[in-house]
């Protein structure tokens, strides 16, 4: 066996290594925390791993969290908002991105250059930024109400509401939406438009029958990446939706960072990504059943 062999095996383990360092050690140390109890002591949270008193480490674990996270109607509320919000936020995003992905992929290769890079030109700006700039837009004395004003309209209450919140969550993911199913639609051969043309078909029948089917695939990526970070959002929530607007993630960072709680804020922290984890492997598993 050639020594080029021999170390073939190292282009493969540094994935896993990589998601051992940044993802499973980690997630370890957080199911840890959602299995103690909150102390007065620093860190808040007992028991501690001590290598002479392993018999008592482990006899402290226990799963009082999450039955507090079952019973507990604040964490039940924030869990069911997050996901109404987020599929909410997920269809508004479909109804707005597949248009755009579709018009871009009809334009000429100049113009479909010049598109995606507009789609993705928010990127190169700070995501607090544009978030801050719609508090600009929004707020009671903001751009928005001021040209309601000059309009002769009411002003508009939008500002801390949920509505406020859909409004960031579409504008901060739609590029994530945007792309899959343009590089999708960018893809599919028109001589399939041609075919269902010449055999009679509508120009929307052929859209329906043809270019809708084919571009599932884009689809269901688009809104996976947008539906699994929505459901955990914290910043845009915080910022547009005020105290009001309840959801998981800014739950977990008041658990952890006001209230001291860090098996709380740890259980519903892995509680949300045993969660979401589910449509990640029904995806892989209906695109190997396609495949």
């Amino acid at each position: 066996m050639s020594p080029r062999r021999d170390k073939s095996w190292m282009a493969g383990a540094l994935p896993y290594l990589w998601l051992t360092i940044l993802f499973a050690l980690p997630f370890l140390l957080v199911f840890k925390l959602s299995l103690s109890d909150v102390a007065l002591s620093i860190p808040p949270y007992a028991p501690q791993f001590h290598p002479d008193q392993i018999p008592a480490f482990f006899k402290g674990l226990d799963l009082e969290t999450y039955a507090r996270l079952i019973t507990d109607p604040l964490y039940v509320r924030a869990w069911l908002s997050s996901l109404k919000i987020a599929a909410i936020s997920t269809v508004l995003l479909v109804l707005i991105g597949y248009p755009l992905a579709y018009g871009m992929s009809r334009c000429s290769k100049g113009a479909r250059e010049v598109l995606a890079l507009a789609v993705t030109l928010p990127f190169f700006t700070s995501f607090l930024i544009r978030i801050y700039a719609w508090i600009a837009i929004l707020k009671p004395a903001g751009i928005l109400n001021a040209a309601l004003e000059a309009l002769g309209l009411p002003p508009a209450a939008i500002m801390n509401t949920d509505v406020a919140v859909y409004i960031g969550m579409v504008y901060a993911y739609l590029p994530f939406m945007v792309l899959p199913l343009y590089a999708v639609l960018d893809k599919q051969d028109e001589a399939l438009l041609e075919a269902a043309a010449d055999l009679g078909a509508t120009r929307f029948a052929a859209f329906w029958k043809v270019t809708f089917p084919l571009s599932l695939p884009g689809l269901a990526a688009g809104s996976l990446l947008c539906f699994i970070p929505l459901v955990g959002e914290f910043v845009i929530p915080d910022l547009l939706g005020g105290s009001r607007t309840l959801m998981i993630g800014k739950t977990i960072w008041t658990e952890f960072f006001a209230n001291r709680d860090w098996p709380a804020a740890s259980a519903a922290a892995t509680v949300l990504l045993v969660t979401l984890v589910v449509p990640l492997v029904l995806f892989q598993r209906q695109r190997r059943v396609v495949a």
